[in-house]
């Protein structure tokens, strides 16, 4: 009897992280953890993506929480500009930087801001998701994660690139 394939291994490891009764940082190791087992060549290619991403100093420079971030202007996923001085019109705004839709790390950490956007409501404040995605893979992640906040694009990451969150790696 073959095996399932490794993409709909993986899918069910994301379900499983996506309903833990746990801290975020718990499911991303978990997440992480389930990657180790199932293929460690494939964890070995995201720690070296990541060593790389800590050795070119990515985030380094970046606002830290709370500190004012530039302004933008950005479509959302329906095609209105969205700017951050309206968002701030409606109080504070927490930002998520994601790298995609594809990403099940950024999955991940989406379905956990759906958990505390009611929360963040509840004080006063809102969270925003930005993606360097077009309209309908943003589309299919608020779908797939039932997303009630914002999420904006950044085609050309050059918004997260003026913060220092995503920057050229190249290759080795």
């Amino acid at each position: 009897m073959p095996s399932k394939p490794f993409a709909e291994i993986l899918e069910e490891a994301i379900d499983q992280c996506r309903r833990m009764d746990a801290s975020l940082n718990e499911r991303l190791g978990a997440f992480a953890d389930s990657v180790r087992q199932l293929n460690p060549t494939f964890a070995e290619a995201v720690d070296r993506l990541v060593d790389r991403l800590q050795e070119k100093g990515a985030g380094a420079g970046a606002p830290a929480p709370g500190d004012v971030m530039p302004g933008f202007l950005l479509p959302d996923d329906e095609g209105h500009l969205v700017s951050l001085e309206e968002l701030l019109d409606k109080g504070p705004v927490a930002l998520a930087f994601h790298r995609g839709h594809w990403c099940p790390y950024c999955r991940i950490n989406t379905n956990a801001l759906v958990e505390v956007q009611e929360r963040a409501r509840a004080e006063g404040g809102q969270i925003a998701a930005i993606l360097p995605e077009r309209r309908q893979f943003a589309a299919e992640l608020r779908s797939e994660a039932k997303v009630p906040f914002p999420i904006l694009l950044d085609m050309d990451n050059g918004y997260a690139m003026s913060l220092n969150l995503s920057i050229g790696v190249g290759r080795r």
